[in-house]
């Protein structure tokens, strides 16, 4: 006789759970558009290079600033996107960013002259910018503990799928209607809006606490008992509003500085670890190994895209700190053997061994940047923003995320724009590639001392934690 109201309750909870799977799974979805139309605009100007300069008839420099546009673009928009997801929510800053996207491309699309050309590129970039930190924030808001990095880092995999696409599709379109098809996930993040909800923590944030309620069972399904996450955000954020909203200023008091140090850190490391380096010397290879740049890059990206998926299905099992320690120990293998063969350069040989030594810089080199890219995407391309979105409490989320953002923004640009210089700066480059691994050494160092595992723990745990709240 009991034995039929248990299974009744197991099966009520695998429905519950069920749903609550699908919700997520949606809503999810809706937000990562976004970061597929982050990694579109990544992708757009590489295989559209020779065709728009050829019907535009742009010079190095003009299609140079059309390139280097972007992050200018982004910059600013990175800047202004906790303010803006403060005062009007996620869910409506994704929307904001969107309409910038959206007309963005379409100015590229009929764009006829430069100046129109580098405005749509800037107002797509703008809108990128917004994005990158708006949608693992909101993820990491909306899901509970035990999915929260999983769902947080699809937003690094939707990138990957977003530029191998955008790449793909320009080897075969003209650069007019690549841009048509950059309008398509704007469109689809536009209209999936409509149905998912805001965040619950920023709905508790601005005291509409009967939607907070709603908000969250509907997260959660109509049957889950939420009464205790409930009640932990509801306790955690009456606290914090007890406090001054936190400005760029305040977060630079000592309360929040374990915070500000790893999320800052964090992304400097990601970026001055010589990604977009490696990316610029990856085409030199493909070429040097006697094939095409476009074959080069599908190979890479079939190194990419699934060591992201492991990454995905690992998160929530192994943890944020083992697989961000194995991912920079690997950016240190990969970037310290890019850095070797550059050495074998300088090697002066006889003809003979100078044929063997070719051989073997191209096979190394190919290895070490299957390596370097491996790594990278398996936990320090996603990582850094899962823990963006996890350690700041509520009151700073926005000024301390644009922060955060803007310095992977500048850092990305920084390397970008000085990486031919510090080429040249040691023969062959051996010199730029060790201090990259030097880098990548440093960030091995950095997570093992100072980055706290988040993994299974609510948001409010974490922040209460590394921030030392205390009233």
């Amino acid at each position: 006789m009991d034995l039929a109201p248990e299974s009744s309750l197991i099966e009520k909870e695998n429905l519950d759970s069920s749903a609550t799977t699908i919700t997520l799974f949606l809503t999810t979805f809706v937000a990562v558009a976004g970061s597929f139309v982050f990694g579109s605009a990544i992708g757009y100007s590489s295989p559209v290079q020779s065709d728009l300069t050829n019907d535009l008839n742009l010079s190095v420099a003009e299609y140079s600033l059309f390139g280097s546009i972007l992050t200018v673009g982004a910059m600013i928009g990175a800047a202004m996107s906790g303010r803006i997801s403060d005062l009007i929510g996620r869910r409506a800053t994704m929307g904001f960013s969107e309409m910038f996207c959206s007309l963005g491309w379409l100015v590229i699309y009929l764009s006829k002259v430069t100046i129109w050309l580098d405005a749509g590129r800037f107002l797509v970039g703008y809108g990128m910018g917004i994005l990158s930190f708006v949608v693992p924030v909101y993820i990491a808001e909306i899901t509970p503990k035990d999915l929260r990095g999983c769902f947080t880092t699809v937003h690094q995999l939707m990138i990957c799928l977003g530029v191998s696409i955008t790449y793909l599709l320009g080897s075969f379109v003209g650069w007019r209607i690549l841009a048509l098809i950059g309008m398509v996930p704007c469109v689809v993040q536009i209209m999936g809006l409509i149905f998912i909800p805001e965040s619950p923590r920023w709905l508790a944030k601005v005291g509409r606490w009967e939607e907070f309620e709603i908000v969250l069972q509907r997260l959660r399904g109509e049957s889950a008992d939420v009464s205790n996450e409930s009640s932990e955000i509801k306790e955690y954020t009456r606290r914090l509003s007890q406090i001054s909203e936190g400005g760029i200023f305040d977060l630079f008091q000592e309360q929040y500085s374990k915070s500000l140090l790893v999320g800052v850190g964090l992304m400097a490391l990601q970026q001055f670890g010589g990604v977009n380096g490696i990316s610029f010397y990856a085409s030199s290879i493909f070429v040097s190994a006697g094939l095409s740049s476009k074959i080069g890059m599908i190979a890479m990206v079939i190194v990419q895209i699934p060591m992201t998926t492991i990454g995905v299905i690992l998160m929530d099992k192994s943890g944020r700190r083992p697989l961000i320690l194995i991912s920079a120990a690997g950016t240190f293998i990969g970037c310290l053997l890019v850095a070797l063969s550059f050495s074998l350069q300088n090697l002066a040989m006889s003809y003979i061994i100078v044929i063997l030594r070719l051989i073997l810089l191209v096979s190394s080199s190919f290895s070490s940047l299957k390596v370097y890219t491996g790594s990278f995407s398996l936990g320090m391309g996603g990582i850094p923003w899962v823990i963006m979105s996890e350690i700041f409490p509520i009151d700073i989320k926005g000024s301390a995320g644009s922060l955060v953002t803007v310095v992977s923004w500048v850092g990305s640009w920084i390397v970008s724009f000085a990486f031919n210089f510090l080429m040249n700066w040691s023969p062959a480059g051996t010199r730029t590639f060790y201090v990259f691994a030097t880098i990548c050494g440093v960030t091995v160092i950095f997570v093992a001392k100072l980055v706290p595992e988040t993994k299974s723990r609510t948001l409010e745990e974490i922040q209460f934690s590394i921030n030392y709240v205390t009233l």
